[in-house]
């Protein structure tokens, strides 16, 4: 099964966030939610979503000052959604760094296409980068398809979310070489600060579980303590 996309929803109105939820899931993404910017930004820096859809009005703080936390150090796509239709907002949204600015309300089919389109154009970036490659890797019983974006462990398919791939694809097309936290970071996330490698740490947790038999000794991703990471070379 290939990687779904997770995409983080920022809305405090329950209707709306159900709605949006139900039909985000029923197309094939994993979501996650937040009522407020604190709680947004800690599932940002935790979870690692592929996405954000951000809603301007939130209780605890403007959606901009959230917009421009998360634009200080990583460059996912930020899809705004408000009902503030001023074209000043529109334009400070974007001076931000947002990547489309939808006003409320808005059809399901616009929010998909507007999605996918963020989607596409972070791909189109992350393939003319170092990362992209084709064929397929394997280690023991582990086996990258690059073509399909999927894994496999001892034949059977693992299901990884978007960011847990791109980490997994990048150790197997550096196979045998420790790939620095720093470095990882910076090529993934577009991240460089020692505060956030607490992506890559729960991440890397998470993979674990999902590639290896015991976590505890693993046999295909070591961690260089103090230095990063590194998978065993291909057969």
């Amino acid at each position: 099964m290939p990687a779904k996309d997770k995409i983080l929803i920022v809305e405090d109105e329950k209707g709306i966030l159900s709605f949006m939820t139900t039909v985000l899931s029923s197309n094939g993404y994993d979501v996650i939610s937040a009522n407020s910017g604190a709680k947004a930004i800690t599932l940002v820096t935790s979870h690692c979503p592929d996405l954000v859809i951000l809603d301007l009005g939130l209780p605890d703080m403007d959606g901009m000052e959230v917009l421009r936390f998360i634009r200080e150090w990583t460059h996912l796509p930020i899809i705004v959604v408000s009902a503030r239709t001023h074209e000043r907002d529109k334009v400070e949204a974007l001076d931000l760094g947002a990547d489309d600015y939808v006003t409320k309300p808005f059809g399901t089919s616009e929010l998909l296409a507007r999605i996918r389109t963020a989607l596409r154009h972070t791909r189109t970036a992350a393939t003319s980068s170092s990362l992209a490659t084709s064929g397929r890797f394997k280690a023991g019983g582990l086996e990258i398809d690059y073509d399909k974006r999927r894994v496999f462990v001892d034949g059977e398919s693992v299901h990884l979310t978007q960011n847990e791939y791109k980490i997994v694809s990048m150790l197997g097309l550096y196979s045998g070489r420790v790939l620095t936290y720093d470095y990882m970071l910076r090529e993934l996330w577009g991240l460089s600060t020692k505060e956030n490698r607490q992506i890559l740490r729960v991440n890397m947790a998470n993979i674990r579980r999902k590639l290896e038999k015991n976590p505890a000794e693993p046999q295909y991703i070591f961690t260089e303590i103090g230095v990063g990471y590194w998978m065993r070379e291909a057969d």
